[in-house]
């Protein structure tokens, strides 16, 4: 495989739920990331007044999924599920970048994802061509980076 030293597009990408569950097409992911707490500690016998820095618990963030509404309630029923049955609703959320031949260049896994937040359209009898979206926000127990 050649180096490649362009960046790729932002715009081309799948999500899945549960390895192959699509809501529709989303037309933003945004909030990926992962943090590691840092713990300072200090030995009393030290001579030199520095604190060691220990790497601690990590926690994935919260991942926001935008799409104009579909003819669909497929999110609306994971949310009811999360509602009743709690644990038992979670998710393995998937977000693949393609390159411009569509093929896979990195996957973002979120593992036991589940909704904690949905956000209705804003309508507004404005006229023109402004499309009615829907945000959902994900909370999941873990995150990895696969290529």
């Amino acid at each position: 495989m050649a180096n490649r030293t362009t960046p790729y597009g932002a715009f081309n990408f799948l999500v899945n739920f549960d390895g192959g569950e699509i809501f529709g097409g989303f037309s933003d992911v945004s909030g990926i990331g992962s943090e590691i707490k840092i713990a300072e500690y200090r030995n009393g016998n030290e001579k030199e007044n520095h604190v060691r820095k220990i790497p601690g618990v990590h926690t994935s963030g919260d991942v926001t999924l935008k799409r104009g509404i579909v003819n669909s309630k497929s999110l609306w029923d994971w949310i009811g599920k999360t509602r009743k049955d709690g644990p038992a609703a979670q998710k393995t959320v998937t977000i693949t970048l393609l390159d411009e031949a569509q093929k896979p260049v990195q996957a973002w896994v979120l593992r036991g994802a589940v909704p904690m937040k949905y956000t209705g359209p804003t309508l507004a009898a404005k006229g023109g061509g402004d499309v009615a979206m829907e945000e959902i926000v994900l909370s999941s127990e873990a995150f990895e980076i696969s290529a």
